[in-house]
C-alpha cells in the first residue's frame, strides 16, 4: 500500500460515521445552493407564467396566437442552428491540428483558442460593430479594393449577429472536439493504412466516427448556450433580428409584462430541456448508457 495519508470511513453499526453519510453530508451544501440559487427562481417563473396577470394559460396563448413571440422564437433556434454548424465547420479542422500538435505549437495554438474567454463579451460585440459600422473597417476595405461602390448595410443584420455569436461561440466547440480526439489511439490509424486505407479513408472510417461523442458535446454546449444571447443580438441585430433573450429582457423592463416573460422564458427552457434529451438519446446515453466508439 503506498505511504500517505488515507482517509478510512467503514460502516458503523451504532450510529457512526460511514463513507455513505459523509459522502451525502458533503452534497449538502451544493444542492442547497442549485436549490436556492436555481430551482426556487425556476418555480417561481413557472408560477408567475400561469398567475400574471389572470390564472390560466393566458399568456401561452398570446405566445401562440398573439404578436410576433413564435417568429422570434423560430428565429432564435435557427439562429443557434446556423451558429453551431459555422462554429463546427471552423472548429473541427483546428481540433483535429491542435490533437496533432505538440510542444510549442501546442501551447501557442491553446492559447489563442483561450485567451478571447477572457475577453467580456460586452468588449467583443463592441469590437464587431466597429468592424461592421458603415464608414468602419470592412466596408473601408471592401472600397479600397473595389469590390463595394457603396457602403454595405451590415448592422443591424443576420450577418453581423452570426458572426459575432460565432467568434463567442467557437472556443466551446474546439475544447470537447479537442478532448474527443486526444483520445483516439492513434495506432488505429496506421492499422487502417497497413490494411490497404488512404489517409483519407482512414480518416473517414476510423477518425470521423470516433470523434463524433465530441461532436456531439460541442454541438449541444454551442446551441444550448446560443439559445439564450443576449448582447450579441441587442448590439449587432436590433430589431431586424431579434431573439429570445432580447423580447423576454423588453417584456420583463421595458413593459413590465412580467407574465408574458415567464411564460416566453418557460418555452425557452423546454425547448432547451427537449433539445437536451435528443442529444442524450442521439449519442446513446440516454437511461444510463455510455457512448460506444463504432
Amino acid at each position: 500500500m503506498p505511504h500517505g495519508i488515507a482517509l478510512r470511513m467503514k460502516p458503523a453499526a451504532g450510529g457512526g460515521w460511514s463513507a455513505t453519510r459523509f459522502y451525502r453530508w458533503l452534497a449538502l451544501p451544493p444542492l442547497a445552493f442549485v436549490a436556492l440559487f436555481f430551482l426556487v427562481p425556476m418555480a417561481t417563473l413557472l408560477v408567475r407564467s400561469f398567475t400574471d396577470p389572470a390564472v390560466g394559460v393566458a399568456n401561452y396563448r398570446r405566445i401562440v396566437i398573439g404578436g410576433p413571440y413564435l417568429e422570434v422564437l423560430w428565429l432564435t433556434v435557427e439562429t443557434a442552428a446556423v451558429v453551431t454548424a459555422l462554429c463546427l465547420v471552423l472548429a473541427y479542422p483546428v481540433a483535429y491540428v491542435m490533437a496533432k500538435a505538440r510542444g510549442s505549437l501546442l501551447h501557442l495554438m491553446g492559447a489563442m483558442v483561450l485567451i478571447p474567454l477572457w475577453t467580456s463579451v460586452v468588449i467583443r460585440s463592441y469590437a464587431w460593430m466597429v468592424v461592421f459600422q458603415r464608414h468602419g473597417i470592412l466596408n473601408q476595405a471592401l472600397a479600397a479594393t473595389g469590390l463595394s461602390d457603396a457602403p454595405i448595410h451590415f448592422i443591424p443584420g443576420s450577418f453581423a449577429v452570426h458572426v459575432g455569436m460565432v467568434h463567442i461561440m467557437l472556443p466551446l466547440m474546439i475544447l470537447p472536439l479537442i478532448a474527443s480526439m486526444r483520445s483516439i489511439d492513434r495506432s488505429l490509424l496506421s492499422a487502417a493504412s497497413v490494411m490497404g486505407a488512404t489517409p483519407w479513408v482512414g480518416f473517414l472510417k476510423v477518425f470521423l466516427p470516433l470523434s463524433l461523442p465530441g461532436v456531439a458535446a460541442g454541438c449541444a454546449l454551442v446551441f444550448m448556450m446560443s439559445l439564450g444571447f443576449f448582447i450579441t443580438p441587442a448590439l449587432l441585430g436590433g430589431p431586424r433580428h431579434t431573439m429570445a433573450a432580447v423580447l423576454i429582457e423588453q417584456q420583463a423592463n421595458a413593459l413590465l409584462d412580467w407574465g408574458l416573460a415567464s411564460a416566453l422564458s418557460a418555452v425557452l427552457l423546454a425547448i432547451t430541456i427537449v433539445i437536451y434529451l435528443v442529444h442524450l438519446q442521439v449519442t446513446g446515453r440516454a437511461g444510463g448508457k455510455g457512448v460506444h466508439a463504432p
